[in-house]
């Protein structure tokens, strides 16, 4: 079943990753008995990875996050101990890891090098945050959440809809 929780827009990229952070707040209360996948998807330009960077940065990852676009995957471990949002250290022990995928060089899911895709998949203590997630959408769970970005009308603003249980 889809169901689409808001549609966003914001004026420029720091209020994209403040959208980001608040999401990131909300991501220990989503209830998996696997990874929690978060699907980006949107045209070049359209925000993913500056959201990926706002998502990091609220779960305490302080090193520079850039899209992984020729590496496809970057783990980060997660260290509860820097994170400085309240709601978010209060659920600490949920998630230990964050996995950024890159697919944007990806046409079909078979293509993917061997990445150890299942287990991290599988893992409930991980979150999975894919760009250009489309292009993989017949590997993922069912249950992901969905962010498709888009241009807004201005040059630096962008449309976020953000959608549960649907691989689009």
């Amino acid at each position: 079943m889809v169901s689409t929780m808001a549609v966003i827009t914001t004026k420029n990229a720091k209020e994209t990753q403040k959208v980001a952070s608040l999401l990131a707040g909300e991501a220990p209360r989503v209830e998996t008995d696997h990874a929690l996948v978060i699907c980006l998807n949107g045209e070049l330009g359209a925000g993913k990875t500056t959201l990926v960077q706002g998502f990091c940065r609220a779960l305490g990852i302080t090193e520079r996050i850039t899209s992984p676009t020729f590496v496809l995957m970057k783990i980060y471990q997660l260290n509860h101990r820097t994170r400085s949002m309240k709601h978010i250290a209060q659920n600490r022990s949920r998630f230990k890891h964050l996995a950024h995928i890159d697919c944007y060089r990806i046409e079909r899911p078979d293509e993917l090098p061997h990445l150890g895709l299942d287990e991290i998949l599988a893992d409930p203590d991980t979150i999975v945050l894919i760009e250009w997630a489309n292009r993989i959408k017949k590997i993922l769970p069912a249950d992901v959440i969905t962010l498709n970005l888009g241009h807004g009308k201005r040059p630096t603003e962008r449309t976020i809809e953000i959608m549960y249980g649907t691989k689009r």
